[in-house]
């Protein structure tokens, strides 16, 4: 029995395998296995194999085959051509402009899918760091929680003994004892937040929701910002990969208006042949000469008649496709600028609010100073000494999160400006 309860215990820990990852760590394992980001990498592969696939008729085309026929009476075509025993024809393309639309629209339509990539490692960096960042935030934050309780239990403790010595009111003691109720169930809270962000961090980092991700105690240094707001702004707008992405689309768009409108202009292919003849065929008895050996070379040349409608459907099709590319194009910049503006205004704030944080936080070291120092003079309580200890943490919290708050707002910036990834690796 105890041997199956110990393998039991083992599967358990093997189920459930804690990662201590470091920011960078993190960022590195989320730009190589995210999900979202495996399946963009499918779809740019996708679309440059769909530029082969389209390109294809324009390359010269060689088959190889035969026309073997039994013949009773003249010699008929098969499959458009005379009967033969070995046939072979090279086609090439001289002049096929809707072709070619089509070619230069699915080189653009590749390049969006590698801009797409790009833009979407920088999404997946910055997601990453705000799941890690709100984990390591959350982390400190049940430290601390559980610092209080343990000063909040020696608070109870304290008033309870002097309820029960007749110094303090009966309701002192249940005050004291509800305090303490909810530190725990803050504790209890925040352990279940933190089980929350690693799983969603997980999903994020294609790893199994029951493995626990804890964050690793690093000293990390606040990411470099460009010199200032306005080169910001021009810099997320100069080289964004969503606007490129957006303009390559666009671009794919109007070559499929042009392609579409193209079907109206001839199409021009050089056409070379080879057929080996046989007698019994009957070319003796219909033709005045026989050679077995034939060939030709020449120019196949098409010229539409009518326009299609369908063509101009789908070229007017394409043409609102364009416009609303448009539209978002000027969108997207204008919401790139205001994003850019406010996560510098949250620099700004956060910066403000560390500052007081800071302030609190040593105001609150001096308040527990001066009341040890009034404990050994017998002028202050071990009460009084509990609650400023409590208040001490909460300022080492109120701190922690103004950090956190600066940390993300930078992170903002760097990933408007496409230099996020960089940054974190």
């Amino acid at each position: 029995m105890r041997h199956v309860l110990a393998l039991l215990v083992l599967a358990l820990a093997a189920q459930a395998e804690p990662h201590t990852l470091t920011l960078k760590q993190a960022v590195e394992l989320a730009l190589r296995q995210n999900p979202d980001l495996v399946l963009a990498r499918l779809d740019e592969q996708k679309t440059a194999y769909e530029v082969q696939a389209v390109k294809e008729p324009l390359l010269p085309r060689v088959f190889v085959g035969s026309g073997l026929a039994y013949t009773s009476g003249m010699p008929m075509s098969i499959d458009g051509a005379s009967p033969s025993v070995i046939q072979a024809k090279a086609v090439r393309s001289i002049y096929n402009a809707q072709q070619g639309y089509r070619v230069a629209g699915a080189r653009e339509t590749s390049r969006a899918a590698a801009l797409g990539v790009a833009a979407l490692r920088e999404e997946i960096a910055l997601r990453t760091a705000s799941l890690f960042l709100d984990l390591e935030r959350t982390v400190r934050a049940r430290q601390i929680a559980a610092r209080q309780t343990e000063h909040l239990q020696r608070v109870e403790a304290s008033v309870r003994l002097r309820v029960e010595e007749g110094r303090e009111l009966p309701i002192e003691a249940r005050r004291a004892a509800v305090n303490l109720a909810h530190s725990r169930r803050r504790e209890e809270a925040l352990a279940s937040s933190q089980a929350a962000l690693s799983r969603s961090l997980a999903l994020v980092l294609a790893l199994s929701p029951a493995d626990p991700i804890s964050p690793a105690a690093e000293p990390r240094d606040l990411p470099n910002l460009p010199a200032d707001l306005p080169g910001s702004v021009a810099e997320a707008l100069s080289d964004n990969r969503e606007i490129r992405k957006l303009e390559a689309d666009l671009a794919a768009k109007n070559l499929a208006v042009r392609g579409h409108r193209a079907a109206r202009l001839p199409k021009i292919d050089l056409v070379a042949q080879y057929g080996l003849l046989a007698r019994f065929n009957n070319y003796e008895d219909y033709f005045n000469s026989f050679q077995r050996h034939n060939g030709q070379v020449g120019v196949s040349i098409q010229v539409p008649i009518f326009a299609s409608p369908a063509d101009e459907a789908r070229a007017a099709q394409a043409e609102i496709e364009a416009r609303r590319i448009r539209f978002q194009i000027n969108e997207l910049r204008s919401r790139i600028e205001a994003n850019t503006r406010n996560a510098w205004q949250k620099v700004h704030d956060a910066e403000s609010a560390r500052e007081v944080a800071r302030l609190d936080l040593d105001l609150a070291r001096e308040q527990v100073s001066l009341l040890l120092a009034q404990m050994e003079e017998g002028r202050a309580t071990m009460k009084q000494l509990e609650e400023a200890r409590f208040q001490e943490q909460e300022r080492w919290l109120g701190l922690y999160d103004a950090g956190y708050q600066l940390e993300l707002a930078r992170f903002e910036i760097l990933r408007h400006t496409n230099a996020l990834v960089a940054a974190l690796r």
